[in-house]
């Protein structure tokens, strides 16, 4: 077997350190604990006695698994709960329901799953506990519009958002404030029952409000904020006209703002990120480091248009390989966070296998070079890949084949190239999400 060969199965066991690391039940273990009675949520012990029910609910991909770690904890003290959760991203559960809906674009049933959620919220008195888990996803896993905005206006804006190329800080302020549950409304909505938020962090820098559009926490984002956004994107003439109505009503002060971080729903209210991207990058760096690697964490908090980051990623490898900087060979370097691709296209493809296509034009030609990027949570965009891996003679083993590798690039289209020259990183449901993880071996 040629050392290429070896680096690509130690690259995809980079990666499965990392998945490791991102597990939701082990993350939900550390920070939920139960000593007799009292229950540890960080640092935050809470009276069991003080409560007649508990309840869970939640949303995201992770959430199964991590409705499985709590019933493992709280079992038939569990009086009942729903957590809506991604297609086949599912766990056994004995006293939570669960219910699988869309993503990324929200669909009737996770409006059903969502209405239910509300309402088992809605009927918690002072005496109950409301366990809320959220988990990258949550955002199109819950979806609950608020009227008269339909689940179709909804789906719409969101596919807008998705295509121009917006954040997920941008996307959930506009989507906070078209919804009846997000930014911090489901916590409104729970007064004055007592409320301990599980997150697993999916975003840059774990903002509370950000994670799963932040259902349980205070909103830092206004209608205003929403507006701008639109505009931003060129997208105000272009969303459906009762969207457009209720952002400029909000903007007014016509309608109330989601509530702030003063607001008294928040005082029985404990928001805990029990998992995020920094645990997944640190077990790649250290299974980097036994394998025999320089490991160079580049950031965790990587944004920015996907071909931008990729060229940036290869012109360090490039570096390293001419001088050793910054790092000595054999190298790996690596970065998480969350990039984003403006569609330019018609293709199929994520964000994680169009970073490797480009990167592998990057470094066509380069000995020794393997890139390897991965959705964490088995996905990436609407693919049943998780993302997709490259060395420096992929662009030429391609061609051989017929494949242009710069106008599969140019249409979005990653999926059908990585298909076709073999490379797709295809993992199943990984039942969590912690961004994505990019490895790039120099050796």
């Amino acid at each position: 077997m040629t050392r290429l060969l070896v680096a690509r199965r130690e690259a995809r066991a980079i990666f499965r350190a990392a998945l490791k690391a991102a597990d939701p039940v082990a993350a939900v273990r550390r920070h939920l604990r139960l000593i007799g009675q009292t229950l540890v949520a960080g640092g935050r012990q809470v009276s069991l006695r003080s409560f007649d029910r508990i309840w869970v609910v939640g949303a995201g991909k992770a959430s199964a698994a991590m409705a499985a770690a709590v019933e493992g904890l709280l079992g038939k003290r569990i009086a009942g709960g729903l957590v809506n959760v991604k297609y086949g991203h599912t766990a056994r559960l004995r006293h939570i329901e669960l219910n699988e809906c869309g993503h990324p674009l929200p669909d009737e049933r996770g409006v059903q799953g969502a209405t239910r959620i509300a309402e088992i919220v809605r009927q918690a008195g002072r005496r109950d506990l409301i366990l809320c888990l959220i988990s990258g996803g949550a955002s199109a896993l819950m979806p609950l519009p608020a009227p008269p905005i339909t689940l179709e206006e909804k789906q719409a804006v969101t596919q807008m958002l998705l295509a121009s190329g917006a954040t997920i800080q941008e996307i959930n302020a506009v989507r906070k404030h078209l919804s009846a549950i997000k930014g911090g409304q489901l916590a409104r909505l729970a007064w004055p029952a007592t409320v301990v938020s599980l997150l697993l962090s999916d975003v840059v820098g774990d903002q509370l409000d950000v994670i799963g559009s932040g259902p349980t926490a205070p909103d830092v984002s206004t209608f205003a904020d929403a507006q701008s956004v639109l505009d931003k994107y060129a997208l105000s003439g272009r969303v459906p006209a009762a969207v457009r109505q209720r952002i400029a009503a909000g903007v007014r002060g016509v309608l109330p703002e989601s509530p702030k971080a003063n607001d008294p729903v928040f005082r029985r209210t404990r928001n805990l990120i029990v998992g995020s991207n920094r645990l997944a990058v640190d077990a790649a760096e250290a299974k980097a480091r036994q394998l025999g690697f320089e490991p160079l964490v580049l950031s965790t908090t990587m944004e920015g248009e996907t071909r931008e980051v990729a060229r940036v990623h290869a012109a360090i490898a490039r570096e390293i390989a001419a001088s050793g900087r910054p790092a000595k060979r054999p190298a790996c370097l690596i970065s998480g966070g969350e990039t984003t691709v403006t569609l330019r296209g018609g293709g199929l493809g994520g964000r994680n296998q169009e970073f490797v296509l480009a990167a592998a034009i990057e470094l066509a030609g380069s000995a020794g070079v393997v890139v390897l990027s991965g959705g964490t949570d088995g996905t990436d965009g609407p693919t049943d890949a998780a993302g997709a891996i490259a060395d420096g003679g992929t662009v030429a083993a391609a061609a051989a084949k017929g494949l242009d590798a710069r106008r599969y690039l140019d249409d979005n289209d990653s999926y059908h190239f990585f298909e076709a020259a073999g490379g797709l990183l295809i993992t199943g449901p990984t039942r969590t999400n912690v961004m994505d993880v990019r490895l790039v071996l120099v050796l």
